[in-house]
């Protein structure tokens, strides 16, 4: 099963205010205004809001410790460049941005943002204020790919709860650990289909899915936007990238650094070897679990991670056995969502706690406790 993956990161000056240059960033490396472009080992991208740059492995892989490096020296690349000037930092949300001080790449692809922002009005957290950490699982043939799918759907409440990192809106702690989430699942809620509450139902068949992509078309071709009638219009947390071959979680906050990333990726390849691991069938169980790994993290869930960590190392590679330590840290000493609450809610203020995301993701060093 080859793997590939996608981050996001905010761009800041040294006292962590995002920075709307990511299209200045692009077009000093290649010397236009370019969507993506290749910067040697990671391809460098925008996003929405151009306070975000995405970097990604030019290649996807079979072992971790191979797309580390990839991102690790595109990170390093990255930060040669620009480090002097902007700070990277990683998490589901920017914890201070507001988007109303936050600008749309404006250089092309803008007939699809018109779309958007006139159907569900892209001027929101949900829109411009969201950074994921996306992984891609290759599939074999249709009955791997809707067993795959099945299975990562019963897993998303348990990933959720270990990557969220996004506690804090506009400066303020919400109460929630995973906030990216909550402003995401509404994001289109005028057609409530396209995230379909984040958790998708269960399929048998990938005519099943396709079928719901097709309502989903109907909808869009009803309110004349024929344009955004593509696979990557699903934005439930777990999709089906037909032209990529590939499963595509997109429920998950982005981590601190590359590391905790591919710990991330090792857990849920580990997982999906276990075939004793059971299947929810009942959505609304899902639903439910789901929303208390949103406002709670690892707290509500750590007797069942606990025992998914153990069957996680049990059916692990030595590749991702070097990773998974990272994962039993969050489910032992909380999410980083849960440290970011603890040491804010304690007096700290916030800056001080970037410094540490920021440093953490420079050495690629995860935030671990002891």
């Amino acid at each position: 099963m080859t793997i590939g993956t996608e981050h996001e990161y905010s761009i800041n000056d040294s006292s962590f205010t995002a920075q709307p240059v990511s299209d200045q960033l692009l077009r000093e490396v290649c010397g236009r205004y370019e969507s993506e472009i290749l910067f040697g080992e990671v391809k460098l991208g925008k996003e929405l809001q151009k306070t975000v740059i995405e970097m990604i492995p030019r290649h996807p892989v079979d072992e971790l410790a191979a797309l580390e490096a990839q991102l690790a020296k595109g990170m390093a690349k990255f930060n040669h460049i620009f480090g002097s000037r902007y700070r990277l930092l990683g998490l589901g949300m920017h914890p201070t941005a507001r988007p109303a001080e936050i600008p749309v790449w404006d250089h092309d692809e803008g007939e699809y943002y018109e779309a958007y922002d006139r159907l569900f009005n892209i001027r929101q957290h949900g829109w411009l204020n969201i950074q994921a950490l996306q992984i891609n699982l290759s599939y074999a043939g249709e009955k791997h790919l809707v067993s795959q799918y099945n299975r990562i759907r019963t897993l998303l409440p348990y990933l959720i709860a270990v990557t969220a990192s996004s506690p804090m809106v506009e400066g303020r702690l919400t109460g929630t650990c995973d906030n990216r989430l909550v402003y995401y699942r509404d994001n289109q809620k005028e057609i409530p289909l396209i995230c379909d509450r984040i958790v998708p139902a269960m399929i048998r068949t990938v005519a099943d899915y396709r079928s719901v992509q097709e309502k989903v078309f109907c909808e869009l071709r009803s309110r004349d936007a024929e344009i955004l009638c593509e696979e990557w219009v699903n934005s439930s947390g777990l999709i089906i990238r037909f032209s990529r071959r590939c499963l595509e979680i997109k429920a998950l906050d982005e981590q601190e650094c590359i590391r905790s990333d591919m710990a991330v990726c090792a857990f849920v390849r580990s997982l999906l070897r276990c075939r004793s691991l059971p299947v929810e069938h009942d959505q609304e169980i899902v639903l439910a679990l789901t929303e208390e790994a949103i406002q709670e993290g690892t707290a509500a869930f750590r007797p069942e991670l606990e025992a998914l960590y153990k069957a996680a190392w049990t059916h692990a590679t030595a590749d991702e056995r070097t990773y998974l330590p990272v994962i039993h840290d969050r489910i032992s000493n909380g999410s980083l969502a849960e440290r970011i609450r603890d040491r804010v809610s304690g007096g700290e203020g916030i800056v001080p706690v970037l410094e540490d995301m920021a440093t953490a993701l420079r050495s690629n060093q995860p935030y671990m406790t002891g």
